[in-house]
């Protein structure tokens, strides 16, 4: 089967960072489903990965989004059948989606929005399930109006993640979204979206909270540079407040400042029910579901931005060189082999 991949750890501009290769065809034992996959879409992570050391240069395939039809199934598999449509986000572990057929644990994959068709469907798995995971379990938000009218700031608001954030805050929710973007057309993105709010994540953060009449925030998801933003952060977040973010830490942050308000501080790791084969695996299933039915009742959108193919090593490569220069509104898709 066809699939792009590396040997070597390598900047974007590097002949081999990208290999369009063959490859054996995997087949599904246990829960895995056999995926043919349709459509990939490309994060923030494929780059950050693309970019460490492998063990022996053993051929690396990356990718963490996509949809496809299901074409085999393990002998324990009870969620699906064959010829099911489905959509996922795979295990940082295992070998990724820019391959024809990828084995998936069934538990973290759901069947796709009917509505939606591959590559809109392929945009969503990673971001709704780390938005969803952040905004619900991290926060611990009310998905049942408990906290409606509570404020969030979300840094960061244009990109994969925000763009599904947004939507689950306003519709789930119906907290007050405060979104920071630094262009016109990100930040009607984000008002498109349903943020309250646009600021400019480049100016005074706490001043522009300010003249909203907002001084303090109940929430702060961090989705960029967490280490640029830390003081704002700690300034803006309520007492007892909650704080999340999906990037690194950073080497000399300071989390005292943030004992004196009492806040709690989380990191969001959509891989880590994958990673670590936990008990309540089949959570991804049942978002991702509860999801794929909100946009069929016209609740949710997807977040697709660009939609271009087919998926090979020259075309990936563009895309993860438009990602590094963080740009990117809304989620990059290819689409066919």
């Amino acid at each position: 089967m066809k699939a792009v991949g590396s040997y070597k750890a390598l900047a974007v501009d590097e002949a081999e960072a990208f290999l369009d290769v063959e490859v054996d065809k995997p087949q599904a034992t246990g829960r895995n489903i056999l995926v043919e996959v349709k459509a990939i879409s490309v994060n923030p992570v494929d780059t950050k990965v693309r970019k460490r050391p492998h063990p022996d240069e053993t051929l690396r395939i990356l990718g963490w989004d996509a949809a496809g039809v299901v074409t085999a199934i393990g002998d324990d598999v009870s969620m699906f059948e064959v010829g099911d449509e489905v959509y996922y986000a795979g295990c940082i572990t295992k070998p990724g989606s820019n391959s024809e057929y990828q084995l998936v644990d069934e538990r973290i994959a759901a069947k796709k929005p009917t509505s939606l068709g591959f590559a809109e469907s392929a945009a969503l798995p990673l971001t709704t399930i780390t938005a969803w995971e952040a905004i619900f379990e991290r926060l611990g938000v009310s998905k049942g109006g408990k906290d409606a009218g509570k404020s969030i700031l979300m840094i960061g608001g244009a990109g994969g993640v925000g763009s599904i954030a947004i939507q689950l805050a306003r519709k789930l929710a119906n907290l007050n979204i405060i979104a920071t973007a630094s262009r016109k057309e990100s930040a009607d993105w984000c008002k498109a979206r349903g943020a309250d709010h646009v600021i400019n994540h480049y100016e005074d953060i706490p001043a522009q909270l300010d003249a909203l009449g907002l001084p303090m925030v109940d929430y702060v998801l961090c989705l960029t540079n967490i280490a640029g933003y830390w003081k704002t952060i700690t300034d803006v977040i309520k007492p007892q407040g909650k704080i999340c973010t999906i990037v690194d830490f950073f080497e000399d942050g300071n989390l005292d400042l943030l004992k004196p308000k009492s806040a709690t501080f989380a990191f969001e790791f959509m891989f880590t029910r994958s990673m670590h084969q936990t008990d309540d695996m089949d959570e991804i299933n049942e978002l991702l579901s509860e999801t794929a039915a909100m946009i069929d009742d016209g609740e949710l959108v997807t977040t697709v931005g660009d939609v271009s193919g087919p998926i090979n090593a020259e075309n990936i490569r563009k895309v993860h060189a438009s990602i590094e220069e963080g740009r990117a509104i809304g989620k990059y898709v290819l689409e066919g082999w």
